[in-house]
């Protein structure tokens, strides 16, 4: 999760697009170049260790934009995928 969030923060669309799991990954990944993020904080996770296939983490990231304060508070699936974890998508 640290590393996807670091790539949105240094608009690394290919590292996102590449830790993204196949099943669900986009065609592309578009990130707008006004965003600033301010900071990522992990709420919670769920299974993830070395002895696991599947895990979870939930986290909210601070953003900026246009000006304006905002954040995305998300509790992000993630499966492992040929040795490394990958990005499934986000539970209800």
């Amino acid at each position: 999760m640290r590393s996807r969030y670091s790539a949105f923060v240094v608009g690394d669309e290919a590292y996102l697009l590449r830790s993204w799991h196949p099943d669900r990954r986009p065609a592309e990944v578009e990130l707008d170049p006004g965003t600033e993020w301010l900071g990522l904080e992990i709420l919670g996770t769920g299974e993830g260790t070395p002895f696991h296939s599947e895990g979870t983490v939930e986290f909210r990231a601070r953003f900026r934009e246009d000006g304006r304060a905002g954040e995305v508070h998300e509790n992000s699936r993630f499966l492992r995928h040929e040795g490394a974890w990958t990005y499934l998508d986000a539970l209800g």
